[in-house]
């Protein structure tokens, strides 16, 4: 969501057109925290880098590093996640230190996972009543029993710690920055391994092949790839850029040469 003291705002209504269709684009795809990997959202929208300059310089955006990781300081006023249901984002630390007095929400554990009672199912809804094991006749189904009950994700066969930590090993080797493995928790592996090789291996794959068309771009630390930037690069949600984003855009937006070299620098050149 937008707030209208926000959208509406004579600074907000004076940048270009363009930087307003990427401050929406990147409030979109922005975390519960309001961080979001602004080079990605532009490369799929055909943005230029200098509409990015122009939201930072405007105070609507808090660029973090140089690959591009950017907070949008107007997030609380946008959006109010409940506590329960906030996940905090993987930059919180980076966040923190580049922006200390960054006005974020403290996430807390929901009511249900403290009931151990409650069975939730896979799209995230509760129920007060685990489902029962029952068994399909040629007519019939035999009634619950208290003692056969089971939750649904109970019932399915699971995979391993050994098979998920091999498998891991496995797609870890595929990526060109070996830092941060440790960072790495035991449900994010799992939920790689749920992803399968093949995909993982195409997102790494899609990921490198867009850091060899900048040559100045590094590839992030495997905790950082490996806990979200892999998102982007999966079957479903990867699509061929139609548009390279250009690497200097028209200074005529900037009345400041002095603020155009800052923020330039900001991102990472020289």
């Amino acid at each position: 969501m937008f707030s209208s003291r926000v959208t509406e705002s004579t600074r907000f209504l004076k940048m270009p057109a363009t930087s307003q269709n990427l401050y929406f684009h990147l409030g979109m795809h922005a975390d519960d925290d309001g961080v979001v990997e602004a080079y990605p959202v532009m490369c799929s929208i055909g943005a230029s880098e200098d509409d990015l300059r122009v939201i930072i310089s405007k105070g609507f955006a808090t660029l973090l590093n140089s690959d591009m990781v950017t907070f949008l300081n107007d997030w609380l006023e946008n959006n109010n996640i409940r506590a329960d249901r906030k996940v905090d984002s993987i930059y919180k630390e980076l966040l923190l230190e580049i922006v200390p007095d960054a006005m974020l929400k403290e996430s807390k554990p929901s009511y249900y996972s403290r009931v151990k009672s409650i069975c939730q199912t896979n799209d995230g809804q509760v129920s007060g009543k685990c489902l029962a094991n029952v068994r399909i006749g040629k007519y019939r189904l035999d009634k619950e029993s208290k003692d056969n009950k089971l939750c649904a994700s109970d019932a399915a066969p699971k995979a391993s710690k050994a098979d998920i930590d091999e498998f891991f090993e496995k797609i870890w080797k595929l990526y060109p920055n070996k830092k941060g493995k440790g960072q790495i928790s035991a449900s994010k592996k799992k939920a790689l391994f749920e992803i399968g090789y093949d995909e993982l291996s195409r997102a790494i794959k899609r990921y490198t092949n867009d850091l060899s068309k900048d040559e100045w771009r590094k590839p992030q630390n495997g905790s950082t790839f490996f806990n979200s930037g892999y998102v982007d690069y999966l079957d479903a949600n990867y699509t061929e850029p139609v548009t390279e984003c250009e690497e200097e855009g028209d200074r005529s937006i900037y009345q400041d040469s002095d603020e155009y070299e800052k923020l330039w620098k900001e991102l990472g050149y020289k």
